[in-house]
């Protein structure tokens, strides 16, 4: 756990099964940051607006559902819950094939990134009322559109093989190149390395070399480096 005073946050982007929440959960711990899933908040806002018999097609009724929503925040350890109305919606209802095949065309909604914008953004105030050494926090924009300006930005990779695969043994149904093609080439945020953030091919690396690359990073950072 970090004593400094410094508050960092880091923003860790890349497409799916790159290995992005692996990664800032074990930071989260070490340092004592605070952890936000941004996929999952997408996710959630997916599976609400479906249960709600919304479609991404129809943009007017998106946005209406979303003006009646209610965002706030559960901390359980170090990750940063959505809850949606009061609801923290559980994994099983989000992680599912039919939010899986969905939740990338709700992304690309204005309306639904605006929706988001401000309540990322507040997590760092969040993370600073809870007494976290920083926030580590994980998407596909984050470094360049959430927080530009962060301490830290990464960008992850890997081969669309090595990423079916993950996601073939974590047992979830998951077309990830084909969601990485529909965010990177949506016109609001897309998915893309923002300049001067940390490039990271994680397709031959195991986690624990991928966090330490970041680690010391982090570390020279709280030390005072630039």
């Amino acid at each position: 756990m970090s004593t400094s005073l410094k508050f960092l946050i880091v923003a860790i982007d890349g497409g799916a099964a790159s290995g992005k929440s692996s990664t800032a959960r074990v930071l989260a711990q070490r340092f004592n940051f605070l952890h936000a899933d941004t996929g999952s908040y997408y996710r959630a806002l997916t599976a609400e607006l479906l249960g709600r018999g919304v479609r991404s097609a129809s943009a007017d009724a998106v946005r209406a559902e979303l003006a009646d929503l209610r965002l706030s925040t559960k901390v359980t350890g170090h990750d940063a819950r959505m809850l949606v109305n009061g609801t923290d919606l559980p994994d099983a209802a989000i992680r599912g094939a039919a939010v899986n095949a969905a939740v990338s065309h709700f992304a690309a909604l204005p309306a639904v990134r605006a929706a988001l914008l401000a309540y990322q953004r507040g997590l760092a105030d969040e993370a600073r009322g809870k007494k976290f050494a920083g926030l580590v926090m994980e998407g596909r924009d984050i470094g360049s559109v959430i927080f530009p300006k962060a301490d830290l930005r990464f960008f992850l990779s890997a081969d669309p093989e090595e990423r079916a695969r993950r996601r073939d043994r974590q047992g979830q149904p998951d077309a990830v190149a084909e969601r990485d093609r529909l965010d990177s080439s949506r016109e609001a945020s897309p998915l893309t390395c923002p300049p001067g953030a940390v490039a990271i091919d994680s397709t031959r690396l195991e986690l624990a070399e991928v966090v330490e690359k970041m680690a010391d990073l982090i570390t020279a950072k709280l030390a005072g480096g630039k």
